[in-house]
């Protein structure tokens, strides 16, 4: 049985059968056998469909929030949020997947020569818990859209959420078996992606995981996508608006009780302004509600598990040995974090070299632009970066020094369906999103045309 755990009130909240081998193969075939006729339909009918998925989101978003809440702890009015950001992706692939895939004509001696997208067939999605909606349908719609099928091995703590994604686009019409929940543990994901039907994986997830997915994959010789951690920069430039950048910085970090691989876990301040800005920053984290998560003014919640909470206070107690000073929070109770700022952070320090994935920040201060382009780049992770300044040119300028796989200027790093997202380093590879994510998926055949005289 595979158990969900309420992680505000350690209830159990259900216990769910894994999966017979039977049962894993019956699914499987059920997509296989779909994708035959799925591939055949044209984008107005799987547009239809996608935006009926888009209306039951929105139809239905306290139900689906409320089972994301319970089972992984995020404050309602975020849990809200992200089912509603689900709908925006799906009328987004909904509007664009024909304009992405459609055929691009080359130029060659050939009477007609083109470039062809087509699906590729069953897709397997492995996904984690923190954002249980969010990080599926952002796969799970361009994937479709383009004539693919998808089935999904969810995080164990997220299974009812997980269930209820495949209520989704039941309810919304799709035929059986285009998208399926396949209800197993970790152990048996390496056999799903060997097994022929799987025609490819994607991931996201923690590093080890991704690790051990892209070598069965690569084994299999199998295409693979990989979203893996991050350890964001917030890099605040002397001439920033020092109020606003703090506003978006404590966002950046705090919301989904910092469980997000995009969440700007290192705060880097240039000396002329540390002091001005930190002063304002903590005055706002400080402010912060905690509590349960079900209540509509709570914005700080508990970690998805103890175990986690455990890992974090590891982090913050060995950092504090190493030097670094706790100016706010730091204590843990259960799976409940306080928000914590840490200060005199080094490079060699958990908290700056590891990614701490729960309501933590660590600040490090540096002089030159040179010395902060070498600070963010001197993380194993590449994911994102945000730089604030009021000088837009300079930094502009800066953009190509960084190794991540956005840069946002005066912004938090987000996803966006109009936009390509995805890292470098160990934080993955490969897109998700935009013209680019629904490319990833599909064969990118050459047709070539001649005629004899």
């Amino acid at each position: 049985m595979i158990e969900s755990i309420n992680p505000f009130t350690g209830d159990k909240i259900a216990s769910i059968r894994e999966y017979s081998e039977e049962q894993i193969d019956k699914v499987l075939e059920d997509a296989a056998e779909r994708f035959k006729g799925w591939r055949k339909t044209g984008f107005s009918e799987r547009s239809a469909l996608m935006l009926k998925a888009a209306e039951e989101l929105r139809k239905n978003t306290r139900e689906y929030a409320e089972t994301i809440t319970a089972e992984m702890g995020k404050p309602i009015k975020q849990s809200i949020a992200e089912v509603e950001k689900c709908a925006w992706v799906c009328e987004y692939y909904a509007k664009n997947a024909e304009t992405h895939l459609a055929s691009e004509k080359i130029e060659t001696d050939a009477v007609k020569s083109y470039v062809s997208y087509e699906p590729l067939g069953v897709v397997l999605a492995v996904m984690p818990w923190n954002y249980p909606f969010w990080q599926v349908f952002r796969f799970a719609a361009p994937a479709l859209m383009a004539g693919n099928i998808g089935v999904l091995k969810h995080a164990s703590n997220v299974m009812q959420s997980a269930e209820n994604i495949q209520k989704v686009f039941e309810r919304a019409g799709f035929p059986k078996g285009c998208f399926q929940n396949l209800v197993i543990g970790s152990d048996k994901v390496e056999n799903v992606i060997k097994d022929s039907r799987i025609k490819a994986v994607t991931l996201t997830g923690s590093t080890p995981a991704g690790s051990a997915v892209a070598s069965t994959a690569g084994a299999e010789i199998k295409k693979s996508v990989l979203e893996l951690g991050g350890n964001n920069a917030l890099v605040i430039l002397k001439g920033a608006n020092l109020k606003k950048a703090a506003e978006t910085c404590v966002q950046a970090r705090f919301q989904n009780t910092g469980q997000s691989c995009i969440a700007g876990k290192r705060l880097l301040l240039q000396e002329e302004i540390a002091e001005d800005f930190m002063e304002i920053f903590l005055e706002q984290v400080k402010a912060l509600k905690s509590g349960d998560p079900m209540k509509e003014d709570t914005f700080i919640g508990v970690l998805a598990r103890e175990d986690l909470a455990r890992d974090l206070e590891k982090q913050v107690n060995d950092s504090v040995k190493a030097g670094a000073k706790v100016l706010c929070g730091g204590k843990r109770k259960g799976t409940y974090f306080e928000p914590t700022v840490i200060t005199k952070v080094t490079k060699n320090m958990p908290v700056f070299a590891e990614e701490t994935f729960g309501p933590v920040i660590s600040t490090t201060t540096f002089s030159t632009y040179e010395e902060a382009v070498e600070l963010v780049n001197s993380s194993q992770f590449g994911l994102g970066v945000s730089l604030f300044t009021d000088d837009l040119e300079k930094a502009e300028a800066l953009v190509p020094l960084f190794d991540d796989g956005a840069v946002f200027i005066n912004e938090l790093v987000k996803s966006d369906p109009r936009l390509p997202f995805g890292g470098t380093k160990i934080s993955g590879y490969g897109r998700e999103l935009s013209i680019h994510g629904i490319r990833e998926f599909v064969n990118k055949k050459t047709v070539y045309i001649n005629k004899y005289e």
